[in-house]
């Protein structure tokens, strides 16, 4: 249940900050109310997932993922374009956390 927890809270942080950019300096109501709702979701998620895995590991997990998920939705609903570096950055992310799930003793299951 804690990694269903944390998925929720990717997806949380992945929506509200995804909506950051309409709220034009929090000036637009909608968009605004999505930040903090996504946020809001997403930290209470996140705290009960932090019952269950170390808070080190949980944070290392649920910023890297929301990073790259952040990345790609800039690209589909904002057009930013990414170039070979920033590709190369957001696989060691995804590596670094896949490194922790599979190898990291401090993960308790």
């Amino acid at each position: 249940m804690h990694y269903l927890y944390l998925i929720g809270a990717i997806v949380g942080e992945v929506v509200g900050t995804s909506a950051l950019k309409a709220t034009e300096g929090f000036t637009k109501l909608w968009p605004s109310l999505i930040v903090v709702a996504g946020y809001g979701v997403a930290f209470f998620l996140l705290s009960l997932s932090v019952e269950r895995f170390p808070i080190g590991v949980l944070y290392a997990v649920w910023s890297g993922l929301g990073v790259v998920l952040i990345a790609i939705a800039g690209a589909v609903i904002y057009g930013d374009r990414l170039d070979t570096p920033a590709y190369l950055g957001l696989a060691l992310i995804i590596s670094g956390v896949v490194v922790i799930q599979m190898f990291s003793e401090t993960v308790r299951h």
